[in-house]
């Protein structure tokens, strides 16, 4: 297994800037945006946008939940182990309101198709946008693409892009990983 640096500590942080200012030109002061991280691998990124845009940006209180789409998969049922489900933390109404969904990786389309599907149950969204950290462009399943993205990776077959975050690998860091 090999693994290559695609993104270092400095140039995650950067595109973390860059993507609270492209989120800050399209909805100004976020009174009717609401940031879903889509557990769990959104969950870092969601958390560390929000700090970024609020203590950084001077941006008030925006609203942050976590999503959990486990058994809204369309795979779900196709695993021999046991699935673990994340918990989800919505503790307002989505009901006309501008949801930003926020995940790490954007690959097949599949999750963000399982989010469209779970984020339902707490209303019906005005608008729904699609963050990213890394785009997978040439691996969909469904014609799903992102609103804003960090950075644009072109891995096939056997590859992978690992995101690593400081909360709970000790560093942020992308690596493409080859089995």
């Amino acid at each position: 297994m090999t693994q290559k640096v695609l993104l270092n500590s400095k140039e995650v942080n950067i595109i973390l800037h860059r993507l609270a200012c492209q989120l800050i030109e399209k909805h100004l002061d976020f009174k009717d945006t609401i940031l879903i991280g889509i557990q769990p691998r959104g969950t870092f990124l969601a958390e560390r946008l929000k700090k970024i845009l609020e203590k950084e940006y001077n941006t008030p209180e925006i609203k942050l939940g976590l999503l959990d789409i486990t058994f809204f998969r369309d795979d779900f049922r196709r695993t021999e182990k046991p699935l673990e489900a994340n918990e989800t933390k919505i503790d307002f109404i989505v009901e006309n309101k501008k949801v930003i969904f926020i995940d790490d990786v954007l690959f097949t389309g599949r999750s963000i198709r399982s989010a469209l599907t779970a984020i339902q149950s707490f209303g019906r969204p005005s608008e729904i946008e699609l963050l990213v950290l890394i785009d997978r462009r040439f691996s969909r399943n469904l014609p799903i693409q992102p609103d804003f993205r960090g950075r644009q990776v072109d891995a096939i077959n056997n590859e992978k892009v690992k995101v690593e975050w400081s909360e709970n690998n000790g560093e942020d860091a992308v690596y493409l990983v080859t089995n």
